[in-house]
């Protein structure tokens, strides 16, 4: 791969010998002399393209095989991991679209969580943090995509809102 240190190669190479295309700074600490040396290798990777910060401490690795670096996941499973699978749930047009309520393809994806708050753009999906409660997350239904679990506002709840 043309652009990338030997370093990186080996960082990159590891992730994906591992299938951890989510990781945090902690998966990778191994092949670094000390804290310094890993904060810029990161930094590198991150301008050059081949990961994407989700959040304070956790990345997504672009593939070797995305070779011009572009790349995508689906929505629900990147919501997740921006999260870390903890107070959450997804609802909105995304929930609606994911219970096939409506057949129109959402063009954000609606968290609602207990934590933050605002908008971000990851690989090219936008995603909405609205701020809720608790006891409204435990109204939520957990599913499966592939290996990965989310959670999701009910099927009932999603009609409720769409009726509003």
């Amino acid at each position: 791969m043309q652009g990338l240190s030997k370093k990186e190669i080996k960082v990159v190479a590891d992730l994906e010998f591992q299938k951890k295309y989510y990781f945090t700074t902690e998966d990778i600490k191994n092949h670094f002399k000390n804290k310094r040396q890993m904060i810029n290798t990161v930094y590198t990777l991150r301008k050059k393209g081949r990961i994407i910060k989700l959040n304070r401490n956790k990345y997504f690795l672009v593939p070797i095989k995305a070779r011009h670096g572009k790349w995508t996941d689906n929505e629900i499973i990147i919501a997740d991991e921006i999260c870390n699978s903890k107070d959450y749930f997804i609802g909105g047009w995304a929930g609606a679209h994911y219970w096939q309520l409506t057949e129109q393809i959402p063009m954000q994806v609606d968290i609602y969580t207990t934590r933050r708050q605002g908008k971000t753009n990851i690989l090219n999906t936008r995603f909405v943090f609205h701020r809720t409660t608790k006891r409204n997350i435990k109204k939520a239904v957990t599913k499966k995509i592939g290996e990965n679990s989310f959670k999701i506002i009910s099927k009932e709840n999603s009609k409720k809102w769409m009726k509003r």
